[in-house]
């Protein structure tokens, strides 16, 4: 029973990265309009960033998490650039197609730079455990739930309080409409794709140092898993994305607690087909229909 619960544990702390990963791939898709195949690659320089930063100024948490949303935010703008500003009008799998090729662009210039080769992120964070009655919890944990729901919150507080959250939500819903009322979209596009992308630096290094490595192709697993929240939340529904998240993180956990961790994955993608089998919208509510 300990040791369910402690998986428990792993699988709600695993989920909440893939949970902050859907969120921003939700900002991402939601504001620009377009499914992006970048958004692993996003992920990962953030993570090279925030180790780069650890390497150079000491494990500086608060700065490693500035220089991953910092980088990630200016690769955000390159893909914008590259891949979204002049499709807005075209059919829509130019910009995918434009996205896939960007991916592998940034995929093999890692690899070039930074080599093949796993870069440990060692002791980011004292990993010093508490036990709380049959539960076994460790700062590292603690620490990275601490950071997704402040981000969330933040990220909440800014869509729902703000005058930009406001804007960028307006786009969403309505592009037409935004431009009608003197909207400039393709820049608003631009800051809530850089949003959605610097949010996902901060999952590329959270998982990184949960995992204690960063290696090029880090971005081929995170992608899929962040697509596959973001399915699950409807696409566009940055709640529920994070909802799919972290179902995905307790349902891979808990089977590996029955099997073997090789079949991680497996119990992730398996629970993603039969959720779509049962309701093809996901998690979301089909429009028209009471919630």
């Amino acid at each position: 029973m300990e040791y369910i619960s402690n998986q428990l544990i792993n699988g709600i702390c695993q989920g909440s990265i893939y949970a902050l990963m859907a969120i921003g791939y939700s900002v991402v898709v939601g504001i620009t309009g377009m499914v992006t195949f970048t958004h692993g690659e996003v992920m990962m320089l953030g993570a090279f960033a925030a180790y780069y930063t650890f390497l150079w100024a000491g494990n500086n948490l608060l700065l490693g998490i500035f220089a991953a949303f910092a980088a990630s935010w200016l690769v955000g703008m390159a893909v914008y650039k590259v891949c979204y500003e002049h499709f807005f009008d075209a059919p829509r799998h130019i910009s995918l197609i434009c996205t896939v090729g960007f991916s592998m662009l940034i995929k093999n210039l890692a690899q070039i730079i930074f080599g093949a080769n796993r870069m440990p992120m060692l002791n980011i964070i004292d990993n010093r455990v508490y036990q709380i009655g049959p539960v076994s919890i460790n700062l590292l944990q603690i620490v990275i739930l601490a950071v997704v729901i402040v981000l969330a919150t933040v990220l909440s507080l800014f869509l729902n309080k703000t005058k930009g959250g406001i804007v960028l939500r307006a786009i969403s819903q309505e592009k037409t409409a935004a431009y009608m009322v003197g909207i400039n979209v393709r820049s608003t596009a631009m800051v809530g794709n850089c949003i959605g992308c610097g949010i996902g630096g901060v999952a590329g290094m959270l998982m990184a140092i949960y995992y204690q490595t960063c290696y090029a192709t880090m971005g081929g697993t995170m992608s899929m898993k962040a697509f596959s929240s973001s399915v699950l939340g409807g696409m566009t529904d940055v709640r529920l994305s994070a909802v799919g998240g972290l179902c995905i993180g307790v349902i891979e956990n808990l089977g590996i607690t029955f099997s073997s961790a090789n079949f991680r994955d497996a119990f992730a993608f398996c629970f993603l087909i039969l959720v779509l089998i049962i309701r093809p919208q996901g998690f979301a509510v089909k429009k028209g229909a009471r919630p």
